[in-house]
């Protein structure tokens, strides 16, 4: 059964059912932590008499710096409402672990930016190293991934369709809301991972809720063609893409073909004239809620709730 760790300033604490217990470790960051999970299945064997988890506040439970690697189009749903067809080769990119920021903490749009979209996915944390040339299969995940956590792939779309430049647009500090919990795993939890629900909510009006089964490209194939040229270290952090029901969507197929025959200038111009009056994109005082649970609750990584706030 999986262990939910919760970080707060005070350090490491095990969390079942409603109860906490600090985690007897000197682990300072992520990877010393899973290098600690004796301590782990001991705090957890004691929650029945630990402290209320409301009293807590969490942190990201990825301590940075670490790398953070994204998929990109990850969704059959997400492709659709992206307007792609046919076959999507897998896609990867960087942001930068500056972006990582609390499940509670404000989202915080800059000045410069005016299409602020959201994109719940299901982060893997790495417990073990991954060289270059890994070839992962199904039944080695256990080996690889130590655990799971709930985050928040903030974009700045008009920084990444004008520039095309996805490391920039994501990578803004507060861009990924990471947690309340690293959800660590035991080999049987990785049965049940298609069965992970990702749900979010703005202002309480549902915008995307999908399961595992939605995805294109699944984890150990996505941690193999990741590892062709990128290892990945204890700590680190897989995105894993996000199902439709974004802000940003493609425009019907005749659009698109008259835009391409614009100038970049005027077919961007023109483009973001028409998602001005799309009423989805993230504005000053309101509030992300995102899930990322299984039906049974056998998974359950918690729940963010992140207001959205200009810079000053």
């Amino acid at each position: 059964m999986s262990t939910n760790v919760l970080r707060t300033t005070d350090g490491w604490w095990a969390v079942r059912d409603e109860r906490a217990v600090r985690v007897e470790t000197e682990a300072v960051t992520t990877a010393e932590l899973l290098a600690d999970r004796d301590a782990v299945r001991a705090a957890a064997a004691a929650t029945d008499s630990g402290t209320p988890v409301v009293d807590l506040v969490p942190l990201p439970p990825v301590t940075t710096p670490c790398r953070v690697v994204a998929q990109m189009v990850n969704y059959r749903s997400h492709a659709k409402d992206s307007g792609f067809t046919g076959d999507i080769p897998p896609t990867f990119f960087r942001k930068a672990s500056g972006s990582v920021s609390g499940p509670h903490d404000t989202i915080v749009r800059p000045a410069h930016v005016n299409f602020l979209d959201y994109e719940v996915e299901l982060g893997l944390v790495m417990g073990a190293p991954l060289p270059v040339g890994t070839v992962v299969e199904e039944e080695d995940l256990p080996r690889y991934v130590a655990g799971l956590v709930l985050t928040n792939d903030v974009s700045a779309r008009d920084v990444q369709l004008t520039k095309t430049q996805f490391y920039e647009s994501k990578s803004y500090p507060t861009f990924t809301p990471t947690g309340p919990y690293l959800a660590l795993l035991e080999p049987e939890d990785f049965a049940h991972l298609l069965n992970l629900r990702l749900r979010l909510d703005v202002n309480g009006v549902p915008r995307q809720d999908r399961t595992l089964a939605d995805m294109i490209v699944r984890p150990a194939q996505a941690l193999t063609l990741l590892a062709r040229f990128q290892a990945l270290d204890p700590g680190d952090l897989l995105l894993t893409g996000t199902p439709g029901g974004t802000a940003l969507k493609a425009p019907p197929a005749p659009v698109a073909k008259i835009s391409a025959l614009l100038p970049p200038a005027v077919r961007w111009k023109a483009f973001f004239k028409g998602q001005a009056k799309n009423p989805r994109y993230l504005r000053d005082g309101d509030l992300v809620t995102a899930t990322i649970a299984t039906p049974d609750g056998r998974l359950d990584l918690g729940e963010q709730r992140t207001a959205v706030a200009d810079a000053k």
